[in-house]
């Protein structure tokens, strides 16, 4: 008998953004939301060492993005 292999969801190119954590050096997977705008600004807190970081997120007319953090 065989058996039925799962389909894993393949991530589109905008779905997740990586940033490195200014902090404690950690690569940080987020969410993107391309209807949010081309260029985005906000602060999230790392989820392993908890400091603030200004997350920036720019997509392109080609579909790519460029995500990466400061510290706040």
């Amino acid at each position: 008998m065989k058996r039925k292999r799962r389909k894993s969801r393949r991530s589109q190119p905008n779905d997740e953004g990586h940033y490195i954590c200014d902090a404690c050096g950690e690569e940080i997977v987020v969410p993107l939301d391309p209807s949010a705008g081309e260029s985005q600004e906000y602060v999230e807190d790392c989820p392993v060492c908890c400091r603030p970081n200004v997350i920036h997120v720019e997509f392109d007319e080609d579909g790519g993005t460029r995500v990466w953090a400061e510290a706040e």
